[in-house]
C-alpha cells in the first residue's frame, strides 16, 4: 500500500472519532478503556519495533541515549508551558472561553506525533505501521474526549480537522526528510520520539484515565492491546 495512504490514516482516524461523537457520546469509563488499548499498543510498537531498529543502526550508543533526553526534557517543557497556559486561561477563563492552554499543547503534541510516523516509515514500513496503529487508537481517544461544554458540534469538527491536518503534514515532512537522510538521523529521530511517547502513555493516557475513573479490568485492556499488537508484528 501507498506510504502516504498510511501517513494519513490517523488523521482520518481522528476526524472519524469526531464525527462519531454528534451520533455517540462515549461515558468516560468507555474513553478510559480506549486509553489503556492505545497505551498498551503504544509500549508494544516501542518494545517490539522502535527500539530495535534503533539498535539495529551503527552508531554511537551514547547519542541515542543523548536524543531520547533531550526528547524528555522538550516533552517536560510542553508540560510545563500547558500547565502555565491552563493556569492564565482558568484566571481569566469565561463561559465559552476554549482552554486555550490545551489546545496549544494538543497542537504540539499532534506536530509530533506526525514527525514520529514519518520517521517510522522512513526506518521502514513495519516500523511505521508500528507507529501509525498506535497513534491512530490515541487519535480515536483525543477525538472523543475532546468534547466539551465549550468544544462540540461545529467547533469540535473544526478543532479535529485542524489536527487532523497538522498530524499529517507534520508526517509527510518527517518522512519526505528523512527518508533521504541517513539511517543515524532516522534513528536519533526514533530515540526523540520514543520518549514523547512514553511520556504520552505514562503522563497522559494513564493518567487521565485513572482521574476520571476506570473498570477492573482496565489493566487486562491495556495488555490485551500489547499482546494483539505483538500478534500482528509476528504475523
Amino acid at each position: 500500500m501507498n506510504v502516504f495512504l498510511w501517513l494519513a490514516v490517523p488523521a482520518v482516524v481522528m476526524l472519524l472519532g469526531a464525527l462519531l461523537t454528534f451520533i455517540w457520546h462515549p461515558s468516560r469509563s468507555f474513553i478510559g478503556l480506549v486509553q489503556h488499548l492505545a497505551a498498551g499498543i503504544i509500549l508494544a510498537a516501542l518494545m517490539i519495533e522502535v527500539f530495535p531498529e534503533m539498535r539495529r543502526v551503527a552508531m554511537s550508543q551514547l547519542t541515542l541515549i543523548i536524543s531520547f533526553v533531550i526528547g524528555v526534557a522538550f516533552m517536560y517543557g510542553v508540560k510545563l508551558l500547558g500547565n502555565y497556559l491552563e493556569r492564565d486561561n482558568s484566571s481569566r477563563a469565561t463561559q465559552n472561553q476554549f482552554n486555550y492552554g490545551m489546545i496549544i499543547t494538543v497542537f504540539i503534541d499532534a506536530a509530533l506525533d506526525g514527525v514520529t510516523i514519518g520517521a517510522g516509515f522512513a526506518a521502514g514500513q513495519k516500523v511505521g505501521f508500528a507507529l501509525a496503529l498506535g497513534l491512530s487508537v490515541e487519535m480515536l481517544f483525543l477525538a472523543m474526549s475532546l468534547v466539551s461544554d465549550t468544544i462540540k458540534g461545529r467547533r469540535l469538527l473544526l478543532l479535529s480537522t485542524a489536527f487532523s491536518v497538522t498530524i499529517f503534514v507534520f508526517a509527510v515532512l518527517g518522512y519526505h526528510f528523512l527518508s533521504r537522510s541517513t539511517g543515524h538521523a532516522i534513528a536519533i529521530a526514533l530515540a526523540f520520539s520514543a520518549a514523547a511517547l512514553i511520556y504520552l502513555v505514562t503522563d497522559e493516557l494513564l493518567i487521565e484515565a485513572h482521574e476520571h475513573g476506570e473498570k477492573s479490568y482496565a489493566m487486562l485492556v491495556l495488555f490485551g492491546g500489547f499482546v494483539l499488537f505483538w500478534c500482528i508484528s509476528l504475523l
